[in-house]
């Protein structure tokens, strides 16, 4: 599988990211709330996976070993972290996410939650905890559990509202019938469900109080105008998700949308708004297995792709590349949609 100069790379990364913790907090310069120069954005948001852990602090790799992979070496996506393999638990790791977050100017941290008592429910306050700390709300991306109803939804929904969660998207919500959702979601009061579809008279046969599509390999943004205007028209809040590419061949998934050295993620971002959209969607910052993500990913031989050649970058300064055009694209969506909707 490895080449002895892939090898030779992926040592080097391993040996870099050695003592994570430490290294993790002193490479980005994270800061509190107080030290946040860049304005965020309430309706700028990127889904967020606190599933991943190591045999160090979680009693084995989480996540990392899917579909046969063997870490350290060997992980369960087409990419490698620059931070190297990394648990969620971690509050360094946590902390330097945010900071990640925040200088991107994404106000909204949109949490995977996969049920009361999950790993990723049992993780969900430290998350919390350090959003805050960085002036960011959370939302939550309520996964298709075993057993999931809209009646479990409507449940899950008040138990997640004391935590101060106003916002909620149904990940495959087209799975119930239009009709359970709209029974549950004319009682929920004080939240916001986004269903998941491009689709917006489904949405609102639903009871629904907007739509995300986030699936990036399926919607490419040419349809967001269209989907965007039948929303509004239908007084729903339109939320499509953008994203760098798709590459999930590490998982056995031979569909694959390049990331064409940015331009990919550059047209995404273009069509939403073009298309006036309510809120932007981002998907996402850490899928590692479908290859959504846009948190750092350093070069690591053959094995692995890297976002070198994104806008011209290659090497340390293309590993932060992504983040650095979200930036760029959450300051023109401000400027041109959302006037005076910051919120610092």
């Amino acid at each position: 599988m490895y080449g002895s100069a892939g090898l030779v790379r992926v040592a080097a990364v391993l040996a870099a990211t050695a003592g994570a913790a430490a290294l993790v907090v002193a490479s980005v310069g994270a800061r509190p709330i107080d030290g946040t120069s860049k304005k965020l954005s309430p309706r700028v948001g990127i889904f967020f996976y606190p599933w991943y852990g190591t045999p160090a602090r979680d009693g084995s790799y989480q996540h990392w070993a899917e579909h046969g992979a063997l870490p350290p070496s060997d992980i369960a996506s087409s990419f490698y972290p620059a931070r190297g393999i990394y648990s969620s638990t971690d509050p360094n790791v946590l902390r330097a996410q945010m900071t990640d977050i925040a200088d991107a100017r994404i106000g909204v941290v949109i949490v995977s939650w996969w049920g009361t008592g999950s790993p990723e429910d049992v993780r969900l306050p430290a998350v919390i905890a350090a959003a805050r700390s960085f002036g960011l709300r959370i939302a939550i991306h309520i996964e298709p559990y075993e057993g999931r109803t809209p009646e479990t939804v409507a449940a899950d929904v008040a138990k997640l509202r004391t935590l101060g969660i106003t916002d909620f998207y149904v990940y495959d919500s087209s799975s119930a019938p239009d009709a359970a959702w709209a029974a549950v979601n004319k009682d929920l009061h004080g939240v916001r469900l986004f269903a998941n579809t491009a689709l917006p008279g489904k949405a609102a046969a639903g009871g629904f109080a907007g739509l995300y599509t986030y699936d990036v390999y399926e919607y490419d943004g040419s349809s967001f105008p269209r989907v965007c205007e039948s929303a509004r028209a239908l007084k729903l809040l339109c939320a499509p998700s953008v994203g760098p590419g798709y590459d999930a061949r590490a998982m056995g998934d031979p569909r694959i949308r390049p990331r064409a050295d940015g331009v990919t993620y550059d047209g995404m971002w273009r069509s939403a708004i073009r298309a006036r959209a309510d809120l932007v969607t981002i998907t996402s910052y850490n899928e590692w297995h479908e290859g959504t993500q846009i948190e750092p990913s350093a070069e690591a031989g053959v094995r692995y792709l890297s976002y070198d050649g994104a806008w011209g970058l290659f090497g340390k300064t293309a590993e932060r590349a992504y983040l650095d055009r979200t930036s760029m694209w959450a300051g023109r969506y401000l400027a041109k949609v959302a006037p005076g909707k910051a919120a610092s």
